[in-house]
This record gives C-alpha cells, structure tokens and sequence, in this order.
C-alpha cells in the first residue's frame, strides 16, 4: 500500500494546485519514484489511497501499466496513515504487505531495499519490519531520529531530548492482524509500531544507499542534487 491522501500542508504553495504526490522530482512524479521499485521488484498490485485533488491521483495512477493500482477512496474522510490501511485490508489480503509513504523515496546500494526487506521479514519473530535511514547521512531530514536498534534488529524509540541514530525511512512491512483491534477511523501508523513495540515484535532494517525525504520545496532541490550526483 502507497500512503497517498494527505493535504501536503508543509509543500505549500505546490499542493494548493495538485496533490503532493504529483510533485515531480528530477522530472517524475513522487509517487512514480515509489511504484517504479515495486513494480521492479515484483510486486503486481498497489494499493493507493486517495484523498487531496483525488480526480487528480486518478487519472495520473491510470497511465501506470504496473504495478496494477487499486484506489482506497478517502474522498469523504481523509483517516490518516493507520486508519487508510485499515479501511484497505480487504484488498491488502491476509499475509504481510508493504506500506509506504509517498513523499519520500530511495536510491538503492547493490541490492533493492524491498527486496532485502522481504526476506528479512520473519513473522515468527517480529509484526513490524521498518527501514531505517541514518540521520547522519540522509537528504531532506534534519531532525533528531526515531529509533534506536539493537544488534538483533529490536527497535527502541529515541528517548525525549536524545538523538537517535536512526529515521523512520516511510517503508515498512506489516502484518494484518495488527490492526484488529483498532478502532475505524483516523488514527496513526504510530499507534501500530507501538503495540508491535511493547511486545518486542518492532524490528528495523537499515537501508542500503541513500534515503531523499521530500517533505518541503527546499527538499526538491536537495534530492535532485543527490540524484545528480549519484547519477555521476
């Protein structure tokens, strides 16, 4: 599932016009930079929700040959992260799945990331899979860090005031049982990792190349010249 409906508040005044997925990027589209490595990976359908300039999202979603997108409808309430992939299960099926957001993307190292994190995943270990970034070493982040991991992959939150040596990199991989107990509705992915948290279920997985968060204007610029650079 693609985490698309969101209103963008903080890429104003880019998304008083088009939804924040649509911004492009080194010419393409953010949400393109988040389907390509899926359908590159294998994976056939995408789940994307829809919500801010939805008509939009729909017909650009529409030109995609693959992977094959399934729309979740948030025109009538925008639910937040954790309540839009509840409201989707029913086409996310019974196994674990990817989430990802769509206002950041990756260059991969040697190997793909969804690919490393699939077979990282162990459900008998763990509900919750996240990748991480380093904060020292991403582009468009500069905050202080989610997580810290221990060496078996267990993940603890950054205590208030410390820094963390890891970000949240927006992918992760889930089990649907999760959501259960949770209630319709908005509520955040949070609430998910947490629960996952208290039973040492939240493990992490450290990205192989370089995260590009593209949360702001400014950010565009900073990640086309990573992208530049790379591209040397």
């Amino acid at each position: 599932m693609v985490l698309a409906a969101g209103l963008g508040t903080r890429m104003r005044p880019l998304t008083e016009t088009q939804p924040k997925p649509l911004v492009r990027v080194a010419g393409k589209a953010l949400i393109d930079h988040v389907l390509d490595p899926l359908a590159q990976s294998g994976v056939a359908t995408a789940v994307v929700n829809v919500h801010h300039f939805a008509d939009q999202m729909e017909a650009h979603l529409a030109s995609r040959p693959q992977p094959r997108i399934v729309l979740s409808d948030e025109r009538a309430q925008l639910l937040d992260s954790g309540g839009g992939v509840r409201k989707a299960l029913p086409q996310l099926g019974t196994g674990p799945f990817f989430v990802l957001n769509a206002d950041s993307f990756w260059i991969d190292g040697p190997r793909s990331n969804l690919e490393r994190l699939a077979q990282a995943f162990d459900p008998a270990r763990m509900d919750v899979l996240l990748l991480l970034a380093s904060t020292a070493a991403s582009t468009g982040y500069d905050g202080r860090g989610d997580f810290v991991m221990d060496p078996h992959g267990r993940l603890e939150r950054r205590a208030e005031r410390a820094v963390a040596p890891f970000v949240y990199a927006g992918v992760a991989i889930l089990m649907p049982r999760l959501f259960d107990s949770m209630p319709d509705g908005p509520f955040s992915l949070n609430r998910i990792f947490d629960a996952a948290l208290a039973e040492e279920r939240l493990h992490g997985l450290r990205l192989d190349g370089f995260w590009l968060h593209v949360g702001t204007p400014m950010a565009i610029g900073q990640a086309e010249a990573r992208i530049a650079q790379n591209a040397l």
